[in-house]
């Protein structure tokens, strides 16, 4: 399988979807944009497209963070979704994904910084592709916003402070709002972007001290991830026989 990962910052790092990719032996290739490198000029050679997250939102122009250009990500999303690629797109790109598709973003009702459950809706119980994370699950988060919602969408999983934590586009296109990859290197990356926010955590509802955030165990919700990028795979490469 062909994993493609656009990264938009360094301390946004893939985390466990790249340990994942890695261990499965698949091709894994970067848009590492906040380093310059370009996106590809389509989905042709693509199976997987995993958008990671960001600082930004969808509304930010070139003339404001000069390496993210959210209509030109928002183009490859839309192409590989055509093309009948998965997708997954985490926090950001979560968000990228829902523009793409016409539905615009908005603001989460809580900013969420730390681990917190998520809760599975009806349909989230009933996805095949779910089954496997129970009615609730402990997973990491680190957000002010979230995905918008097509006609078609159905929310898979929502939080106490976020209603729109797994968004199901299609049966091969999804949004993770909240964020199952991280790994305790990844998480010291973000600490060390987020000072404001961490000195500021008391103010929060759902905003969790660093010494907080380094106590967390990631490895389960890690290894639910790594289930549902398996169905995935699966999923993609029956389509294709």
């Amino acid at each position: 399988m062909r994993v493609h990962f656009i990264v938009h910052e360094r301390f946004e790092a893939p985390g466990a979807y790249e340990t994942w990719a890695t261990r499965r032996g698949h091709e894994i290739t970067f848009s590492r944009v906040y380093a310059g490198q370009p996106l590809p000029a389509d989905a042709r050679d693509i199976d997987l497209l995993i958008i990671m997250g960001g600082p930004q939102d969808p509304s930010v122009s070139v003339e404001e963070c000069a390496h993210f250009d959210s209509k030109a990500e928002q183009a490859l999303i839309a192409s590989a979704v055509n093309s009948g690629k998965a997708v997954i797109g985490v926090c950001l790109g979560a968000q990228l994904i829902g523009e793409a598709l016409g539905a615009p973003f908005a603001h989460s009702p809580e900013k969420e910084i730390g681990t917190f459950p998520i809760f599975m809706t009806d349909k989230g119980v009933m996805n095949e592709m779910f089954s496997h994370f129970g009615n609730t699950l402990d997973v990491g988060h680190w957000h002010n916003d979230m995905p918008g919602l097509t006609p078609e969408a159905e929310i898979i999983a929502c939080s106490e402070g976020c209603p729109r934590q797994i968004v199901a586009y299609s049966d091969r296109v999804y949004g993770f709002q909240c964020h199952m990859e991280l790994t305790p290197e990844v998480v010291e990356l973000l600490i060390a972007h987020s000072d404001n926010d961490l000195r500021r955590a008391a103010e929060y509802r759902f905003v969790q001290s660093p010494d907080e955030l380094r106590a967390n165990d990631y490895s389960e919700m890690n290894r639910k991830l790594f289930t549902f990028l398996d169905k995935l795979a699966s999923r993609y490469g029956q389509s294709k026989a």
